[in-house]
């Protein structure tokens, strides 16, 4: 903490120096000003928190300089320090926050007094300040998140009366009265599988590119508004009370930006102006019209992104998984990859035969792959463990699509056949004594470990559950799968801070971590010394890196 002495004797000063038990109070640097014009360029430069003033001095004199505190650093604390007993101007020095009123001759004991209470009066009002700081950056954080839920609260038909959409209307500053209403709905899980692999850590900031994006043309208008479904993270929804005949062109600028800024294809489900009352009754019904358009949509045309609710469909018998379920699971069992592609070529071959297939039956049938397979683990004989294969969290699967949002069929036999693999080598482990699926997930975090990886993206990746994972992960290699990572990290780490001429912030973005902080308190956890020591250490005596306990196993 700085505290500043104000007087133009400089003997004054020095006498307060000797007087003062600084490191009592907390003070670490004491700055000396000689005038109240002096003192106001060194609380502009250097706000102290604790100001020790003389009343009569040449220039600005104290009353002057407190006048000036009182308006531009009114969190300084003052002690006024003054040979005058002067009783007008004590009320002064209260009546501009000043702390105490100090006599000169300075009485050691009254001077120590007076600067202690400053600086714990500092000191609280400091600590109310950050508390208050903090508050509010958690309001502000938390303030998209609240407009969501009131948002979604409307297309769920939860809050369908003009009193319940009161605080939206606060929160987002409404128009007094929206007479019609329609809405718009996309969805994360329609992307191609390069975008999202891309964003495949990052889905949150998918969603909010394309939220910024929509409000940036919605905003413009000010016509409506783009938010998340917090029910249904992969939608994105807009809902629009502008003039009708300007939704398709301002659909069609937000398409055209989705496209620039992600260079992604984008498909959008579209309501309708219906006469379903007044908002918010309007936007509920129109979002379940959009929310429908976009899943009924056929995956087998090119020419469309925007869909509706009144194109019609015709009714065709579907292929059913259940009916090829026996010769699945006997390829998934056979662990031979020709076999299990002669039999997802047979699926694959029946959805090829159909008129058309719509984006809800893609993920219809992706779900009860999920279910047929978490059955063939859970009924496997002696399996108390109830492996499953992912996606255990009952998500969305990302559909089989191309750059334009349209199915892909050999995508989807890879991902199918995939899956079915990793189901073979889960309900037949005894069959080798080592677990090949858990050796191929060490050496990717062997050639990708300054990646951001955590236990869902190789879920993801291997099509296992995280608690296969973790459970097969250590009993093959004896750690779980982020201390094995941490120590490919670390022993790349220890390499690099041998180069003295890289700091430590690239070598931290090196090996995967983002926040040099972070990978400082890892490091020092592991290895015993920061990595600032590390260096020193083996900078000034270059010997072999040591050998430890927490040496990687081996794998082949």
């Amino acid at each position: 903490m700085k505290v500043l002495i104000v007087d133009d004797e400089k003997h004054v000063r020095h006498a307060i120096r000797m007087l003062v038990h600084w490191e009592a109070c907390g003070v670490s640097e004491v700055i000396e000003a000689e005038s109240g014009d002096q003192a106001i360029e060194v609380i502009t430069a250097l706000s102290p928190p604790v100001v020790l003033t003389d009343m009569r001095m040449p220039g600005k004199d104290g009353v002057a300089l407190m006048e000036w505190i009182q308006v531009n650093s009114p969190a300084t604390r003052v002690v006024v320090v003054s040979g005058y007993d002067d009783f007008d101007l004590v009320r002064q020095v209260i009546r501009r926050g000043g702390m105490d009123y100090i006599l000169k001759p300075v009485d050691p004991v009254e001077i120590n007094e007076a600067l202690n209470k400053a600086t714990q009066a500092w000191r609280t009002a400091e600590q109310d300040r950050n508390r208050q700081t903090m508050q509010a950056m958690e309001v502000n954080r938390m303030r998209p998140h609240y407009a969501d839920k009131l948002l979604t609260e409307i297309v769920s038909g939860i809050a369908n009366t003009p009193l319940s959409i009161t605080p939206l209307r606060e929160e987002l500053r409404l128009p007094a009265a929206i007479q019609i209403c329609n809405a718009a709905v996309m969805s994360t899980t329609q992307l191609d599988a390069d975008i999202l692999d891309k964003y495949k850590t990052r889905r949150a900031l998918l969603s909010f590119s394309l939220i910024n994006i929509c409000n940036e043309f919605l905003g413009t208008s000010q016509t409506g508004v783009a938010f998340r479904h917090l029910e249904r993270m992969d939608e994105i929804i807009l809902l629009y009370w502008g003039e009708p005949s300007r939704w398709p062109l301002l659909l069609q600028d937000i398409h055209t930006g989705i496209k620039t800024a992600l260079r992604c294809y984008m498909h959008i489900g579209v309501g309708s102006f219906g006469s379903f009352g007044a908002f918010p009754i309007a936007a509920a019904t129109a979002y379940q019209e959009a929310r429908q358009a976009l899943w009924k949509r056929d995956v087998l045309q090119t020419a469309d992104w925007m869909h509706q609710s009144s194109q019609t469909r015709q009714s065709i018998r579907l292929p059913q998984l259940p009916e090829m379920e026996e010769e699945l699971r006997l390829s998934a069992l056979s662990c031979n990859a020709n076999r299990v592609s002669i039999a997802v070529g047979h699926w694959i071959a029946a959805v090829a035969e159909l008129p058309s297939v719509t984006a809800e039956q893609l993920a219809s049938w992706n779900q009860e792959l999920d279910w047929m397979l978490a059955r063939w683990l859970n009924d496997r004989p002696g399996d108390i463990d109830g492996e499953e294969l992912a996606d255990e969290s009952g998500s969305i699967h990302a559909l089989p699509v191309d750059n334009r949002g349209t199915l892909s069929l050999p995508l989807w036999q890879r991902q199918v056949e995939n899956r079915l693999l990793a189901a073979g080598q889960a309900l037949t482990p005894s069959h080798s004594p080592n677990n090949p699926t858990i050796r191929d997930i060490a050496r990717y975090l062997d050639a990708h470990y300054n990646e951001d990886i955590s236990l869902q993206d190789m879920a993801s990746r291997f099509y296992l559950s995280r608690e296969y994972i973790s459970r097969k992960f250590k009993q093959e290699y004896g750690v779980n799968l982020s201390d094995y990572l941490c120590q490919i990290r670390m022993s790349k780490a220890k390499l690099l801070l041998l180069n003295d001429k890289l700091r430590l912030h690239h070598i931290a973005g090196m090996v995967g971590y983002q926040d040099e902080k972070y990978f400082g308190k890892v490091f020092k956890k592991l290895e015993g010394v920061t990595p600032g020591e590390f260096r020193r250490r083996h900078s000034a005596n270059p010997q072999p890196l040591p050998h430890t306990a927490r040496d990687l196993p081996t794998h082949h």
